[in-house]
């Protein structure tokens, strides 16, 4: 409880992303904690010490610092970066376009394109551990020379290699399980307002338990561990098996493994149970089957006959690679055709960017980052077992140390990861280059309207002041860069046919040039570089996920991709890092309500701290709305946020927020803050007629130097905001208002 002495009207500050501290948010040296813990937390100035910077008269300053939640442990913000394609497939959904989804089409394909990452996932570990270790490694003396840790599996028989090895599949499986349970626990304590959190087709930013995603989670999380073993007894049963899938031996257990995982496709694809005994009901019996499978798996790998092994892959392993590839791909058409349609429905005013295609972009980017987790992690470990040759159909490595060859599907992987690196810089510099005489017209009649009288010894500050504001635009120039991202990621799906048959790269450049001739070397040196620009990235990724275990200054860095990624709940993929505003908007709402008891309240919200406050009101109940008040600052609410996520936060949700607060709601912003802008642009979309809410601040304030300083006024941008009179006045009004 908030012991301090305070008055009544009460100052609300919400502070946007990144992690900032609360001596920030207050601007003030010396704060004290008066409600919540070290996750997340309301601070007020200590008693005594002063009050906060930017305060106004008769109204106390408190902040609520909740960058913790992303930010604060290290080892959660490190392990998070492994989950990235997780979180952008949870994310997808999201951006859908809005109107009625009559069957729910969208929710369906975006939980099955999640399912299939997860078998990606799971491959990956099969690839490395059965296929290159187990089955083409260890028989081979020259890949197994001078290394102990791998010579002592060659005297195992195949089958209980196979057995052995699978364990390590499992362990990852349950390693990924257990980092998204364990970083959920920042947010214990913050149970569901109703039983059911509605997950309808129409939900609502208003509807309450919006934001309590457990029971969602809950029941996609055991779908997703069922698919993960699954695959795993499906890739163990084609390898113990003489001849591969199909061949006499195990067909009868093969049957009951692939069933159960038809079975898992089929529950992933029907809405979650609202009753939770329901859902208990339907998944005791397919867990309990998929234990009893997965023993009869390890057990007939154990006392399998002695498997020769022969060259090449796994049986089966390179099929299960190839036919995951092509499920993805498509089901992206499939998103991208039912997202397209659905927003040629919606109405003028809610169009969204990107024609709509949102939700396929971000979902063709989480298969893409899959792909590339998944093809360094399976080439850099062959390249390892290989002493450092990659080989192809066109090198192949001598008999004596093996053949160690990837999937197809992680070649043509790597030939599109490289061409979508090119043609997405090429792309991105085109469009920046033929935007930026635009952005400059734009800002020059800025500049022109705010300083109109400039002397000639301040022609150099107006220049930087024009490129400030140009620059800030950069923002809306970037959605044709992400078109052709889900163009280029479209293209590669044409490569699922040669996965299909087995041609790689080489072997396609090696017919269409002629046997012998130079085409498929070159194509291998080109896959290869492909391979390596892929597995670079892949590889900063880890070496930013390592300094983020080290360094605060980096884990902030981080945090900033978790803010923006994990606001939304999880109802796509369970392993994706947990949404901190399950804790932070209810947190934020029963705050709020015990403060409006004893006064006023103004929630002021910057950068992404207005859409956190904005969601809070609208989960406020009708009894406290009539003493909340809301400014926004540096707001990206309709700059980004209304047209990334029209369905929830589009312009009639806006709308909505501010009926429900009286419209006692301002809104400062910046022509040269690249993140901010108004919330109700010119329109009919906008407030009722007589309503001003958005306020915008001339910055820099002045292009010349006051005569009591040495210093032109600086150019703040994005922050800070409370230091200028019109915060305060914003304040000062909207507490009157609010009674």
């Amino acid at each position: 409880m908030d012991r301090t002495p305070g008055r009544d009207a009460v100052e609300l500050r919400v502070h946007g992303i990144s992690g900032v501290t609360a001596e920030r948010i207050l601007d003030h040296p010396i704060v004290t904690r008066v409600a919540g813990n070290s996750h997340a937390g309301f601070f007020r100035p200590r008693p005594g010490s002063g009050t906060a910077g930017g305060a106004t008269d008769g109204v106390a300053v408190e902040a609520y610092r909740w960058g913790s939640l992303t930010a604060g442990a290290a080892v959660r913000t490190a392990s998070m970066l492994l989950l990235l394609p997780f979180m952008l497939s949870n994310l997808a959904i999201w951006l859908r376009p809005p109107g009625h989804d009559r069957w729910g089409l969208l929710g369906v394909l975006c939980r099955l394109l999640a399912g299939t990452l997860t078998a990606t996932f799971m491959l990956a570990a099969v690839g490395v551990t059965l296929d290159l270790v187990g089955w083409q490694c260890v028989p081979y003396p020259g890949c197994r020379a001078s290394r102990p840790y791998l010579a002592w599996l060659h005297v195992l028989p195949t089958g209980p290699r196979l057995a052995l090895l699978s364990l390590v599949p499992l362990l990852a499986l349950r390693v990924v399980w257990a980092i998204g349970t364990r970083s959920a626990r920042a947010f214990e304590g913050f149970g569901p307002s109703s039983k059911r959190p509605p997950r309808g087709r129409n939900a609502s930013l208003a509807d309450a338990g919006f934001w309590q995603d457990e029971q969602t989670t809950g029941w996609l999380r055991e779908l997703h561990v069922v698919l993960g073993i699954g695959t795993l007894n499906v890739a163990l049963l084609a390898g113990i098996t003489p001849g591969g899938v199909g061949a006499p031996g195990h067909d009868v257990l093969f049957g009951i493994a692939a069933g159960l995982l038809i079975v898992a496709v089929i529950l992933l694809a029907l809405p979650v149970p609202a009753n939770p005994a329901r859902a208990r009901r339907l998944l005791r019996p397919l867990w309990a089957a998929t234990v009893v499978v997965t023993v009869c798996c390890l057990g007939a790998a154990t006392l399998a006959d002695p498997t020769p092994v022969g060259l090449g892959k796994l049986p089966g392993y390179e099929g299960a690679a190839a036919g995951v590839v092509a499920t993805q791909g498509v089901l992206l058409v499939a998103l991208t055709v039912v997202t397209y349609m659905r927003q040629r429905a919606a109405r003028d005013g809610e169009r969204p960017v990107l024609r709509g295609l949102g939700t396929p972009i971000v979902a063709a980017a989480a298969v893409s980052i899959g792909a590339a987790f998944t093809a360094t992690l399976v080439y850099r470990v062959a390249d390892t077992l290989d002493h450092g040759d990659i080989p192809d159909p066109i090198r192949p490595n001598p008999p004596m140390i093996g053949p160690l060859e990837p999937p197809v599907a992680y070649w043509w992987a790597a030939l599109a990861g490289l061409a979508a690196l090119l043609i997405g810089a090429a792309v991105t510099s085109v469009t920046l280059l033929l935007s930026r005489r635009r952005r400059r017209r734009l800002a020059a009649r800025i500049i022109e309207r705010d300083y109109p009288d400039v002397s000639a010894q301040d022609a150099h500050r107006l220049r930087l002041v024009r490129e400030t504001i140009a620059r800030s635009r950069i923002v809306e120039e970037l959605g044709p860069v992400l078109i052709a991202f889900l163009l280029i990621a479209s293209l590669g799906l044409a490569t699922v046919a040669f996965d299909l048959i087995g041609i790689g790269p080489t072997q396609l450049a090696d017919r269409l040039g002629g046997h012998g001739g130079g085409a498929g070397v070159i194509a291998a040196y080109v896959t290869d570089a492909g391979v390596w620009v892929i597995s670079l990235l892949v590889l900063s990724l880890m070496v930013l996920g390592f300094r983020a275990y080290r360094s605060a200054q980096t884990r902030r860095v981080v945090a900033v991709l978790w803010d923006l990624g994990t606001f939304w709940p999880r109802t796509v993929h369970p392993f994706a890092p947990p949404c901190y505003a399950a804790r932070a908007v209810p947190e934020l709402a029963k705050r709020v309500t015990g403060l409006t008891a004893r006064g006023p309240v103004v929630i002021s919200g910057h950068s992404h701290g207005s859409v956190l406050a904005a969601a809070t009101v609208l989960q406020l109940p009708p009894s406290v709305l009539a003493r909340v008040s809301l400014l926004t600052y540096g707001s990206p609410l309709q700059r980004t946020y209304a047209r990334l996520y029209p369905a929830y936060l589009g312009p009639r949700t806006l709308r909505d927020l501010g009926g429900r607060i009286g419209w006692r709601w301002r809104n400062l912003w910046r022509d040269t803050d690249p993140i901010g802008g108004p919330i109700f642009p010119p329109g009919p979309d906008g407030p009722p007629p007589g309503v001003d809410i958005d306020t915008r601040l001339r910055d820099p304030r002045s292009l010349t130097i006051d005569p009591a300083d040495t210093v032109p006024p600086p150019i703040e941008g994005h922050w800070p905001y409370h230091t200028q009179a019109e915060y305060q006045m914003a304040i000062r009004e909207l507490t009157d208002r609010s009674g």
